[in-house]
């Protein structure tokens, strides 16, 4: 790690205490019979593959390469569906967290489970029995999305 030159280095110390919200990203991947791929995850439930933004990183950037690290699925963004807010307290931590989730299409790769999970499965919205955090918040918002455009009409040229 370089030590970075003087006035940027005052600048993160004065910044040190100041708590401020951690950014995460969100693909939401669903197979043609509408259910959605979600990870059963080590410390408890089920959620989208997601994790946290990385400096220099736009957040589309960050749901595709999770998706990819914890999934083997090469995926593309196809519209950003919201922006999320966790509170703090309990298990969420000191910090508040911005989700931002992404309609993703898989492009390749072979469906792999990584260390940080304990399965991958794709599954009906409804019948998933425990969810991370406030990921069916998540979920149900890009399904909407989803199912929308999936229902609309082809256009012929």
């Amino acid at each position: 790690m370089t030590v970075p030159e003087e006035p940027i280095r005052q600048r993160f110390l004065a910044e040190l205490g100041y708590i401020t919200p951690k950014v995460g990203a969100d693909a939401a991947i669903f197979n043609d019979q509408g259910e959605i791929l979600l990870m059963n995850r080590a410390d408890g439930g089920w959620c989208l593959p997601c994790g946290w933004v990385e400096p220099n990183e736009k957040p589309a950037e960050t749901a595709v390469r999770e998706a990819r690290e914890e999934t083997g699925l090469e995926v593309v963004v196809r519209q950003l569906v919201g922006v999320f807010t966790r509170m703090p307290g309990g298990r969420n931590g000191p910090h508040t967290m911005v989700a931002v989730v992404h309609l993703c299409d898989v492009v390749g790769g072979v469906l792999t489970l990584s260390h940080e999970g304990l399965a991958l499965r794709y599954w009906p919205i409804d019948d998933v029995p425990v969810w991370h955090a406030i990921h069916e918040q998540y979920a149900r918002a890009t399904y909407e999305r989803w199912q929308s455009e999936t229902l609309l009409p082809a256009i012929s040229n």
